[in-house]
Formats: C-alpha cells, sequence, structure tokens
C-alpha cells in the first residue's frame, strides 16, 4: 500500500492530507476531496469543479460554512486561516438566490439577491434597480407572525398575493425579469442604474404619472415590464384583506414587530434567511431626505402605502377626524389612479402655477423645508405674543385652563398676569429645548391644545396649551416644534411649518359645499379606507347604515382634496402621516437601569424617549444633539448613552439583539451627515462604524 494511502486514527492521511467534505446545492451530490490546510479557498474550489465535471457556469458559486455561518469569500486565505479542518462540512452553493421580497405596498415580487452581501449593501442594490433613491432609509424586515393564526393559512395568503416575479442581479450587470401578470412571459434586459439625470416621472400638468413606462423606471429593468405595481397606487380590493393581516393590539406587539429587523451588517445567510423566505422591504428610518416627486414617482408611491397600511392597520394613532382625512385622500387618489393618463390629462388644463413649482420640488424631512426665496433676509428674530390659556396638571387636582399674556422668545415661553405686566418678572418661564411636542386638536369641537412634556432634572413637566383659533394655534404649535429643537422662529422652515399645519388642519374641515360633494356611490367601499377600529364603533347598526354613513362623510372631507392632483395628494398624505403625534418613534422592550419594571425606549430621528409600556407615555427625553458617545455591553445587552450636560442613561434590551437597537441609533446619526450638495455614493463603511460596534 502507498504511504499516501494510509489514514491515520484523527483522520488524516500518512501523506498529511485529509478529507474535505463538501455538497453542491445545485447537483444535490457530496463530494469528498483529499486536501491539506495550505490550500487556498480558490484552489478548493477549482479541484472541486475538476472532481465534479459538469460543464457549468461556477462563477457565482462560493463556499459556506454551515457550523459557523460564514461565508469563505477571501478565496487568498488557506484552509489553516479560516480554521477549517476534517470535521467540517461546507456547501457549494450560488450566492445570489430567489427571495421573496413584499413591498410596502403588501404586493410580493419574486427577485433574485446575492445572499453573501451585507444587508446594507443587497438593500441598496434592490433600490437601485427599482430606481428608489437613498436606499439608506429602507431595510428588510421579517414578517411578524399573528399568534392567532396557523402557519399554513399565513403561507397560503401570501402565495395569493404573489403578483410579479423576476431574478435581480447586481446593478451593473445584466438584469432579467420575468413578468407573470398582463406581460406574462416577457424577457429583456437593462442595467437598472440611477441616474441624476433620469426623466421627471409626473406629468407637469397634472401631477399623473408620464406615459410610457419607460419615463417611470429610465435605465431600470423595470422599464419595459408593467409598473404598476411599483409607481401606480392600486386600491384595495377587499375589507376581507384588512381582517386577515396582522394588526398590533399593543405598544408590546409593535415592540415584538421591531425585533425582527436584519443587521445590516450581516449577510442573509448568516442571519437564517433561506432561499424563496419572505421579507418585508421597508422604509426602516423615518427620515426621507430630498423627497422629489420629479424623480422619485416610485419612492413617493411606496412611501404613501407604508404610511396608508400603518393608519389602516392601526399602527399608529390617528383621530376620528384625521382617519376621515386619510380615508378622503386614499379615496381621491384611488379615483385618479384609475384613470388612464390621456383621460387624466384630456380632464386637466391647468399650467403649472407657483403652489405646483414649489409642490414639485417639496423636501419632506422632519427637520422642515429647504429655504423659500419668498422669505427674504431675517435680520431679527420674530416673537409671538398673545393671550394662551395655561394648564399644568397636577395629581388631585380639579382646577382649569388658566389665562395668561405669553410671550414667545427665541426658544422660551414666558406667562404674565396680564399684557400690562409683560415687562415685570413673567409668573411662570418654560424652555422649550429638548421638549416633547404633541398635538390634542377636535376641529368641530374647535379644541386647538398643544402637550409639552419640559425635561428637568428628574423627569419631564407636563404643560398644556389651549389656543382659541386655527391660526394662532397654527404660529404656536411651529414655534413650539421648532424650539423643541433648539430653532428659533427665524429658522427659514418656520413659515413652512405653518403653512404645514394650516393646511392639515383645513384638511379635516367638514363643512358641506354642494358643489364639490359626489352623490354616494358603490365605487366607495368605505371598508377599505378606514382602520377597523371606526367601524367597530358602529356595531350594534345596520350594514348598510354604517356604509352610507362613513361614505358621507369620506365624501365630505373630499371636498377639500378634491382638486389637488395625484401627486400632491400622495405627498399631502405623506405630510400628514409625518404630522401625527407619534410618526417615526420606534419601540422597543427595555429595563432601565435603576428601574423596577419593563419600560420602552423609542427611538426617533433625533432623540431617545422613555415611555411607559402601557399608556405610551413619554417619561424622559434625550436629544441625539447633546449626545456624546455610545456604548454597548454584548455580554449582558446593555447599551449606555453618555451626554454632554446631563446623567448617562443605560437600559438593557429585553426580547431584542441590542445590536438592532444600537444599529437605529447609529443609522439615525449616519442620516444625520447627509447633504444635498454630496453625490448619489453612500460612504457605506461610514454607516458600518457607527451601526456595527465590531467593525
Amino acid at each position: 500500500m502507498a504511504l499516501d494511502g494510509i489514514r491515520m486514527p484523527d483522520g488524516c492521511y500518512a501523506d498529511g492530507t485529509w478529507e474535505l467534505k463538501m455538497h453542491v446545492t445545485d447537483l444535490h451530490r457530496d463530494v469528498s476531496l483529499r486536501v491539506t490546510g495550505e490550500i487556498h479557498i480558490g484552489g478548493v474550489m477549482l479541484k472541486l469543479v475538476e472532481k465534479l465535471d459538469v460543464k457549468k457556469d461556477w462563477s457565482d458559486h462560493a463556499l459556506w460554512w454551515e457550523k459557523k455561518k460564514t461565508w469563505l469569500l477571501k478565496t487568498h486565505w488557506t484552509l489553516d486561516k479560516y480554521g477549517i479542518q476534517a470535521d467540517a462540512r461546507l456547501l457549494f452553493t450560488p450566492q445570489h438566490k430567489l427571495l421573496r421580497l413584499q413591498l410596502p405596498n403588501m404586493k410580493h415580487m419574486k427577485v433574485k439577491v446575492n445572499f453573501s452581501d451585507r444587508v446594507f449593501k443587497a438593500v441598496s442594490d434592490i433600490c437601485k434597480t427599482f430606481n428608489i433613491r437613498h436606499p439608506e432609509e429602507l431595510s428588510l424586515l421579517r414578517k411578524p407572525r399573528d399568534p392567532k393564526k396557523k402557519k399554513k393559512k399565513l403561507e397560503e395568503a401570501e402565495e395569493d398575493s404573489l403578483e410579479l416575479e423576476g431574478p435581480l442581479l447586481t446593478p451593473g450587470s445584466a438584469s432579467e425579469i420575468i413578468f407573470i401578470g398582463p406581460v406574462k412571459g416577457s424577457v429583456y434586459s437593462s442595467p437598472g442604474l440611477y441616474s441624476k439625470t433620469m426623466t421627471p416621472t409626473y406629468d407637469s400638468r397634472d401631477g399623473s404619472p408620464l406615459s410610457p413606462t419607460s419615463a417611470w423606471f429610465g435605465d431600470s429593468p423595470l422599464s419595459e415590464g408593467n409598473p404598476g405595481i411599483l409607481a401606480v397606487s392600486q386600491s384595495i380590493a377587499s375589507p376581507d384583506i384588512l381582517v386577515k393581516l396582522y394588526k398590533p393590539q399593543s405598544l408590546l406587539d409593535k415592540a415584538k414587530i421591531n425585533q425582527g429587523w436584519l443587521d445590516s451588517s450581516r449577510s442573509l445567510m448568516e442571519q437564517d434567511v433561506k432561499e424563496n423566505d419572505v421579507l418585508l422591504l421597508r422604509f426602516k428610518y423615518h427620515s426621507f431626505f430630498d423627497l422629489n416627486p420629479k424623480y422619485d414617482a416610485i419612492r413617493v408611491n411606496q412611501l404613501y402605502e407604508q404610511a396608508k397600511w400603518a393608519i389602516l392597520l392601526e399602527e399608529i394613532e390617528c383621530t376620528e377626524e384625521e382617519m376621515m382625512m386619510f380615508a378622503a385622500l386614499q379615496y381621491h387618489i384611488n379615483k385618479l389612479s384609475g384613470m388612464s393618463s390621456d383621460n387624466h390629462m384630456n380632464n386637466s388644463e391647468k399650467e403649472v402655477d407657483e403652489v405646483d413649482a414649489a409642490l414639485s420640488d417639496l423636501e419632506i424631512t422632519l427637520e422642515g423645508g429647504k429655504t423659500s426665496s419668498t422669505l427674504g433676509d431675517i435680520t431679527s428674530i420674530p416673537e409671538l405674543a398673545d393671550y394662551v390659556k395655561v394648564f399644568k396638571p397636577k395629581k388631585l387636582t380639579l382646577k382649569g385652563y388658566k389665562q395668561y399674556w405669553c410671550t414667545f422668545k427665541d426658544i422660551t415661553i414666558s406667562c404674565y398676569k396680564s399684557k400690562e405686566e409683560a415687562l415685570g418678572t413673567p409668573a411662570h418661564q418654560m424652555n422649550l429645548r429638548g421638549c416633547e411636542v404633541t398635538p390634542d386638536v377636535n376641529i368641530s369641537g374647535q379644541k386647538f391644545n398643544i402637550k409639552l412634556l419640559i425635561p428637568v432634572a428628574d423627569g419631564m413637566n407636563e404643560i398644556w396649551l389651549r389656543c382659541d383659533t386655527e391660526k394662532q394655534y397654527a404660529h404656536w404649535m411651529a414655534a413650539c416644534r421648532l424650539a423643541s429643537k433648539g430653532k428659533t422662529m427665524a429658522d427659514s422652515s418656520y413659515n413652512l411649518e405653518v403653512q404645514n399645519i394650516l393646511s392639515f388642519l383645513k384638511m379635516q374641515h367638514m363643512n358641506p359645499d354642494p358643489q364639490f360633494i359626489e352623490p354616494i356611490t358603490t365605487d366607495i367601499n368605505p371598508e377599505c379606507l378606514v382602520s377597523p377600529r371606526y367601524l367597530k364603533k358602529y356595531k350594534n347598526k345596520q350594514p348598510g347604515y354604517v356604509r352610507d354613513l362613513i361614505s358621507a362623510r369620506i365624501l365630505e372631507a373630499h371636498q377639500n382634496v378634491a382638486q389637488m392632483s395625484l401627486i400632491e395628494a400622495k405627498m399631502r398624505f405623506i405630510q400628514a402621516w409625518q404630522s401625527l403625534p407619534e410618526f417615526g418613534i420606534t419601540h422597543f422592550l427595555a429595563k432601565f437601569q435603576g428601574g423596577k419594571k419593563e419600560e420602552l425606549i423609542g427611538i426617533t430621528y433625533n432623540r431617545l424617549i422613555r415611555m411607559d409600556a402601557h399608556t405610551g407615555d413619554a417619561i424622559k427625553t434625550w436629544r441625539f444633539s447633546n449626545m456624546k458617545q455610545w456604548n454597548v455591553n454584548w455580554e449582558i445587552k446593555m447599551v449606555t448613552v453618555e451626554f454632554a450636560d446631563e446623567p448617562s442613561l443605560s437600559f438593557i434590551c429585553a426580547e431584542v439583539d441590542c445590536k438592532v437597537v444600537h444599529e437605529f441609533i447609529g443609522g439615525y446619526i449616519f442620516l444625520s451627515t447627509r447633504a444635498k450638495d454630496q453625490n448619489e455614493s453612500l460612504d457605506e463603511e461610514m454607516f458600518y462604524k457607527l451601526t456595527s460596534g465590531w467593525v
């Protein structure tokens, strides 16, 4: 017997080689190779392909180490350097695999994604192919499981909604898309890259989408297919769809959904995502940069869809008046989306006026809009001075609002007993930097309240302001929102904020004008336009009566939006969504240092909020602008945040990997560094440094 054939007790051969076991997933074959620890990964793959002797393009294949959940992508590394020994089992498998992706509009699409890329890169490639700018705002989320439903029924529902299928390759290489909708079987290739000079995606006369479809998608692989699933909103076919979908019943349920965000710095395979798994593509960070209808038809529509479903599935709270406003906007958008582009263009002969031009370039960010040239140069800081009713709730108190003469200077509100005493010492004074500002408005009841939670050493002081008119409310609310961010009314976004608030209130008015109100028709389908909670209010009434009642209220609200173009209506919907008190707060269950019970940590684009787990009330707020650094103790899952002029914050993440919370904080810090003069490329390494914790 030759010396090299003698096998030793440890599994190695006398010549120093050993058997490496591999499984080729495409061929369902197990293969063993005689190797040494000094052979590099590229050499292993070469020997494997030679032994297989199958004519096939193996260029997309790589080795996956199951036990360690690691891709062996550094082909110049040796087996010894990776620590691979005879007990290892490797998979030789394609890096690009099919993934079932649920878009924000709840439609499913099969795409081919690189399972070896970090999730941040994979999402960026998906967005480039779909022509969705600023992919850093999106990520992948595991589908939440409704504990009341069986897994088999959920899978059947997913299959029913699968409408569009197609492999997706890395942008820059040829991509093949196969539609199984109206253009079933059509196959074509295109690089799928975003271009700064892409054609505007809306009609300048009325805001309707342009035709042909290439205008929607530019160079994307979707340019020759059916774009409706991405750029055009589709109405909900049946109220049964709303019934079947999972609705969080409490803040704790919302926190459980957020446990499902994937780690952006690791690959899909490393996070146990399998081929043909369902993942949700969602806007993860609620900071929408440079949202421009001229280039963002798909992005605007998917944002609108995510907002629409968040409201219908009760993921975010709103008042009944606000719900009717959202329903009216939905109804209007559904009507315009149902029209053909030609008919829509013929029905609208209005030219682009100053308002339309401003809307075209509207930038929706939570920091406010861009500077308007009509504002002019502001050399002095504006002030507010008026009689305002003030209420400071205390335990066991029955006292109501008390009227004061209030002045708003810089970021401070001073309250005087009368206008004549305004030159003296104020009875109360409030610095609003870092405060929480919450609206409490009822249009029909003429209630215009502002709830302020002002940070103090031991928590938050609660103060309520009551305004008499919409105009007064809009100015004081806008000033409070800016002051909470440390900005004054001299900021260029103040006037825009006032106008947005007035516009938001105007859309909620219920003043019937016969020339605009339409007769109730069967196409309204109100059960698909409002959340189930508002239908339950009339559970003891006859179904027909309820339907007519809600339809009438929707049509009444519709008169306020009936003249809007399609793109304007979607933008207004997004703006109204952003105006809701709970907008942009991502909840996680946590136990704070020194606390005895589990509470919630809320993360937004500019602050952390300690919240009561049952009521959602803010207990304490910390601004990112005041943050020095944050650290994570990975062993005990504790996040510690240090601030410039207040005690540090420490909390342990409950029922969620603290990496998810860490990534939200670092992600928002990363997004705050964006600027319009930057090019379209993303600084991936900076993102990983801020979010990974170990890179």
